[in-house]
């Protein structure tokens, strides 16, 4: 038996961003059919333990999606564990990168929003944290619709597909 994919959303502190992407990721999979195993975590420990942001998850329910569980900070273990990384942002990516690199990792870590059929040019998810809740509902939007391209690319073809196709999405 084959094992699901699986997938790792990391965001700065585990309490925006990454818990969004992660549950709009098992969305899509499960809108698609596709056995997908979503993980989320962040490259800071200040939330360990703690919760998703209250304005977050409030953001998230308006479209019905559920965000829960408590914040995480991402190990070399977890990044070895998934077959494909999800960085929220640049400083994302290089501390995911320096993470991997010193202990030898090889998964594939991007950009989440390398995905986004209406990113047009901006690869980054911006933080909501210190912002408006106008700003939490856009990181739910882009979360939705960058998940929902994704799941359809890995369910097509695996992650050497998606990674292929990353950054020419189309909407």
């Amino acid at each position: 038996m084959t094992r699901p994919l699986t997938v790792l959303a990391v965001c700065l502190g585990n309490i925006c961003r990454s818990p969004t992407a992660e549950a709009a990721l098992q969305e899509a999979a499960a809108e698609a059919g596709l056995e997908l195993e979503v993980r989320s975590a962040g490259t800071g420990g200040w939330h360990v333990g703690e919760p998703p942001d209250p304005r977050m998850r409030t953001a998230a329910a308006r479209v019905g999606l559920s965000i829960d569980g408590s914040a995480e900070r991402v190990d070399p273990v977890a990044l070895d564990d998934a077959d494909l990384v999800l960085a929220m942002d640049r400083s994302n990516l290089t501390d995911l990168e320096r993470l991997a690199g010193s202990a030898g990792i090889d998964t594939p870590i991007v950009l989440f929003r390398e995905f986004d059929p209406a990113a047009t040019g901006e690869v980054e998810v911006p933080d909501p944290y210190y912002g408006g809740a106008d700003g939490f509902e856009e990181v739910v939007a882009i979360c939705r619709r960058t998940a929902t391209t994704l799941v359809g690319l890995l369910a097509h073809g695996g992650v050497d597909a998606a990674l292929a196709a990353r950054g020419s999405v189309q909407p």
